[in-house]
């Protein structure tokens, strides 16, 4: 009987209401007429008939009969209203038809808000349907620099190609990301069938995922199905079953949780204290006979790569510390001519008890492997985002280079000095503008012009003669099948080179520490507290994987000075990014008394006032 339906919906309706209030928050259904009142609309699009998800229809278009619901759309009048009785009869007719007239609504912020038909959206939603026809218009606010009004704009130009408004994200840069992984072009208009396969696929990951709870988790699906695809191609996902997709979804679901958690959380700024003994008295269930097996996966060979060549010294003092005790492997995706993920089952294959993944292309396919064998210990080398299966490596590179950018202010003649770099990745800027505030820090009129060796504009040689500039921060280290020579900080005059200090990379005592910490079976003591889910080391200067190293040419005093330094920072008695920091335009960062959290300095995509881009 209808009225029996009714009274349920009357109690869901009732348990919201109460919920709301007990958690101080608004009962009712809120009216998009007095959210507009605060925003500065640009224009307004018709958009004809939509299918419209009944999850994103969450509220009324004017203030009206709102209070006649709860904030879920189920009623609150009395069984004995007249409101009852036509939501009754709304609830028989759609039950034995099937067959509704579309309801009127408005789209803002891709949430729908009802101006005629609230009433069947209240049955629709009771009884668990997906969706409802509507005839939409769509309100288009101004653009702002709000997070969540620049991945509306990214969203309009989704749906423009896609007519897909059923997926959402937290993040900006995610429905471009969604649309490469699909397979499709930035610009490529979805076809029918295109729209078809993917709504079957992301229907049944939604399925799957809120029947485990996916909605009691700070992420949107949408946010975890663009996961999904980075550990699973899409083509794949078109052949897979539905239980094959559950296991995947089972084996993934403790990443879910850290997908939008700051990588400072899972930073682990300095090793733990080092405990002494037998190496191999607590190493799981090796004997004495078996060996511990390490695998170094690069992207490049040694001659090609001066940063292959740094990790592979590392690989080299693993092998000096601990002798026959240790096995190491090297492989190389170019010379292999092998993806990563074949590389990777290769050195599982191999029996390689740790393997270490040195570019942070291999971030995805490291990830997916440790998480199929979590008997294996992977690391990879980045400081991106936390995860609870894969743990991640980097330094503070930047504390060397400020030491560096102290040297180069101090030893400039003519205010200006060059600086080389490979690519604008996380670190890269950091790295950049920690050098230009330490040159700025021994002079103040200092300006550091900086090359891309990734970018076609502009050259180099072409610049320093133009510039008249004498002193060069280059690359950190040589290739060996380089006949170039020149690295770490150093001066030009009359043909001659004068090196004059060079910020390294002691990989070998991060590896040492890492193999150490597992022989020992300190492995999980790393984290500061029981509590932390995800592991991300980010060492600097007073760990030791971090150093300048100074040139004989370098007057006494300044090396001095830079000494000095080079203890505060290692003392953590000093941060190169202290204060408020001029950027570039005049805009201001950092606070006077504090410095910049890790997080900050990690994800820094700005450049310091005194750095010019050649």
């Amino acid at each position: 009987m209808a009225y029996l339906e009714y009274a349920k919906a009357l109690k869901l309706g009732e348990k919201e209401y109460r919920n709301a209030v007990s958690g101080g928050h608004y009962p009712y259904l809120p009216a998009l007429d007095e959210l507009l009142e605060c925003v500065d609309v640009q224009t307004e699009e018709n958009l004809g008939l939509v299918d419209i998800p009944l999850d994103q229809i969450v509220g009324t278009k004017t203030v009206g009969r709102r209070n006649a619901f709860a904030g879920n759309f189920m009623p609150l009048m009395s069984e004995k209203s007249e409101f009852a009785l036509k939501w009754t009869n709304l609830y028989n007719y759609q039950t034995e038809h099937g067959v509704n007239d579309p309801i009127i609504a408005y789209e803002f912020m891709n949430k729908f808000y009802v101006l005629e038909g609230n009433k069947r959206v209240s049955v629709f939603k009771f009884l668990n349907a997906s969706s409802i026809e509507g005839t939409v218009t769509r309100i288009i606010p101004k653009p702002t620099d709000e997070t969540e009004n620049r991945i509306y704009y990214e969203f309009l130009d989704f749906y423009k190609l896609t007519g897909i408004n059923y997926i959402w994200f937290s993040k900006e840069g995610s429905f471009a990301k969604l649309t490469k992984a699909v397979g499709k072009g930035p610009e490529e208009t979805w076809t029918e069938e295109d729209q078809k396969n993917f709504s079957s696929i992301f229907t049944e990951f939604s399925e799957l995922f809120e029947s485990r709870g996916g909605k009691k988790l700070p992420i949107t699906t949408g946010d975890a199905f663009l996961f999904y695809l980075t550990l699973y191609p899409y083509e794949e996902l078109l052949e897979k079953g539905r239980v094959q997709k559950k296991e995947d979804l089972d084996r993934i679901w403790s990443e879910f949780p850290l997908l939008n958690k700051s990588p400072e959380g899972a930073l682990v700024l300095e090793p733990v204290e080092d405990t002494e003994g037998n190496l191999f008295t607590k190493f799981f269930t090796l004997t004495s006979s078996k060996k511990l097996k390490v695998a170094f996966i690069h992207e490049r060979s040694t001659e090609e790569s001066s940063w292959t060549y740094s990790h592979e010294l590392g690989r080299m003092h693993l092998e000096q510390v601990f002798g026959d005790r240790i096995e190491t492997e090297s492989l190389f995706r170019d010379a292999e001519d092998k993806s990563i993920t074949e590389l990777l089952q290769q050195s599982i294959d191999d029996g390689n008890h740790i393997i270490f993944t040195t570019n942070q292309k291999f971030l995805e396919a490291s990830l997916k492997a440790a998480l199929e064998h979590p008997e294996i210990k992977i690391l990879n080398c980045c400081v991106n985002r936390p995860f609870k299966a894969l743990r991640t490596y980097y330094g503070r590179m930047y504390e060397a280079k400020f030491l560096s950018g102290m040297v180069a202010g101090a030893m400039c003649e003519n205010d200006k000095i060059a600086y080389v770099a490979d690519y604008p990745i996380n670190g890269t800027f950091a790295n950049i503008n920690a050098f230009a505030r330490g040159a700025q820090m021994t002079n103040p009129r200092a300006k550091i012009y900086l090359h891309w060796t990734s970018s076609t504009k502009g050259n180099f040689r072409q610049l320093l003669t133009e510039e008249n500039i004498t002193l060069i921060s280059d690359t950190d280290m040589i290739r060996p099948a380089s006949s170039r020579r020149n690295f770490g900080l150093y001066q030009e005059k009359n043909g001659e080179v004068f090196k004059l200090a060079t910020p390294i990379w002691n990989w070998g005592k991060f590896y040492e520490r890492i193999v150490r910490d597992i022989l020992q079976g300190t492995w999980n003591k790393t984290a500061d507290t029981t509590e932390r889910k995800a592991v991300n080391y980010w060492w600097g200067i007073s760990s030791n994987i971090i150093d300048l190293i100074f040139s004989q040419n370098l007057p006494a005093g300044i090396r001095k000075l830079t000494e000095t330094m080079w203890g505060e920072i290692y003392n953590e008695n000093f941060n190169p990014f202290s204060g408020e920091i001029p950027l570039q335009g005049g805009k201001l960062v950092g606070v006077k008394d504090g410095c910049l959290s890790p997080e900050e300095i990690i994800t820094m995509d700005w450049l310091v006032e005194n750095v010019m881009e050649a």
